[in-house]
């Protein structure tokens, strides 16, 4: 089975994976070589997920609300 780049991973499978490297790298039962690239991979899991994160809170941001405090649609976010 071929592993899915960084880029094709949703936050909760990033998520998953960057826990599992932290936990492999935090053994140090890893040889170097393979660290380095679990840290590579690690490093790149985290972006994907802060980048997923952004992602979501400029979509919540957007939603404006009426007076009972229900959606009414989106408006346009310059500030994040």
């Amino acid at each position: 089975m071929t592993k899915m780049t960084v880029e094709e991973l949703s936050f909760e499978q990033a998520m998953t994976e960057l826990e599992q490297v932290v936990g492999q790298l935090e053994r140090g039962d890893v040889a170097l070589e393979d660290s380095i690239k679990l840290y590579e991979r690690g490093a790149k899991l985290k972006k994907r997920c802060e980048d997923k994160l952004k992602e979501a809170e400029e979509k919540v941001a957007a939603i404006q609300l009426d007076n009972g405090g229900n959606p009414t649609g989106l408006k346009p976010v310059d500030d994040l």
